[in-house]
């Protein structure tokens, strides 16, 4: 937050500050570091960071969109705090603010915890593979039991319609050198 600006909107209710974060959060590139709730009087405060210019249009975007909803309090930009400014303004209180160093450890238990789930879920389909081949294995079909191969369905839709010959495998699309006469009729033609 050192070269950041930090731009804060107070406003009464939820809703009235869910709607000016996201118009704020529309309006330019900026993020928001979360909401907090007062203790009392229904107030919320939204806290934004971004570059100064950034800060200061998404504030007044802001404060546009929940004027609409319902009463802002006040709005405020601090063009570059100061760092220890970084503690007071990232509370616990602070809703969708995380800790980095927490999230690092936690994405670390979740890759392990997702590996861990990849190898039991690769002995299980190995596991489940290995069954149906045994299965298979023991159920061995006689060679009485086995149906015949079908033979290649020969095409319905008509005779060639350059030749019609039943015995041609040309059908109407198709190309006419595939007709078994086309080099009879070629001559002919010419």
């Amino acid at each position: 937050m050192v070269q950041n600006a930090l731009g804060l909107i107070e406003i009464v209710g939820l809703a009235a500050a869910l709607e000016a974060a996201d118009a704020a959060l529309k309006a330019a590139n900026v993020q928001l570091i979360g909401y907090e709730m007062t203790k009392g009087g229904g107030m919320v405060v939204i806290k934004l960071t971004g570059n100064v210019g950034a800060v200061s249009a998404a504030v007044q975007a802001g404060k546009a969109a929940g004027s609409k909803v319902n009463k802002v309090f006040a709005t405020h930009i601090i063009p570059r705090p100061h760092e220890t400014l970084s503690g007071i303004v990232t509370t616990k209180d602070t809703v969708g603010f995380k800790e980095k160093k927490n999230s690092v450890v936690e994405k670390e238990k979740s890759e392990e915890i997702q590996k861990d789930k990849e190898i039991v879920a690769v002995d299980e389909l190995q596991l489940e593979v290995q069954e149906e081949i045994e299965a298979a294995e023991k159920k061995k079909i006689a060679p009485s039991e086995q149906l015949p191969v079908a033979e290649q369905p020969k095409k319905v839709s008509g005779y060639c319609n350059i030749c019609g010959d039943p015995a041609c495998p040309r059908v109407k699309g198709d190309p006419k050198i595939t007709c078994i006469h086309y080099d009879r009729n070629n001559k002919e033609a010419e």
